[in-house]
């Protein structure tokens, strides 16, 4: 499969049920990294894994990789003042790697976000949502630390385009997020 749809069909295209503490930071257009940073004393990214994996369908789908096809794919934890407040997962085909998104092979602990926001031929995609449970790998993945995992992660997604490449970027957002200040300017 080459062709990329552009279009998520399987998240929302709303934050329906979302507490509206929380939504100010779903709905944010600009660079995560940027707010945090501007919201605690210390800011790091701690890098999971960052390897060619099998990704869920949905994002295959979305990515224009066939199903079962090894992606590029790396995860982090994004920390304020020593505690994660975000677990964030990106994905792009492999092919795309020797191209438009040659510059994520070596970020190590360096955030995404400074990439995205840094260059202006990057365009974001409208954002999508989806309130995680227990069953799905993304929960699962942003909970494994946690001695009480909530019943839900809030999530938001959207696919970064750097000359035609989609680069899809989702961000879970973790209960210590709210300690950071309820306000953002939407």
């Amino acid at each position: 499969m080459t062709i990329c749809m552009h279009k998520d069909i399987y998240w929302n295209g709303a934050a329906l049920g979302a507490g509206a503490a929380l939504l100010p930071w779903l709905r944010d257009h600009g660079s995560l990294t940027q707010r945090i940073q501007q919201r605690c004393s210390r800011f790091n990214v701690r890098n999971l894994r960052s390897s060619l994996a099998r990704i869920a369908l949905d994002e295959s789908s979305l990515l224009g990789i066939a199903p079962h096809q090894f992606a590029w794919s790396r995860e982090v934890f994004l920390h304020a003042d020593g505690q994660p407040v975000v677990f964030a997962h990106s994905a792009c085909a492999t092919r795309h790697l020797r191209g438009a998104w040659a510059a994520l092979r070596n970020l190590g602990d360096k955030p995404l976000g400074a990439v995205l926001f840094a260059l202006p031929q990057v365009q974001r995609q409208p954002l999508h949502y989806k309130a995680l449970h227990p069953h799905h790998p993304l929960y699962r993945s942003a909970t494994a630390g946690m001695p009480t995992p909530p019943d839900r992660l809030w999530a938001r997604r959207s696919l970064f385009l750097l000359h035609g490449a989609p680069l899809l970027v989702t961000e879970v957002f973790l209960p210590e997020i709210m300690r950071l200040g309820l306000r953002i300017e939407e």
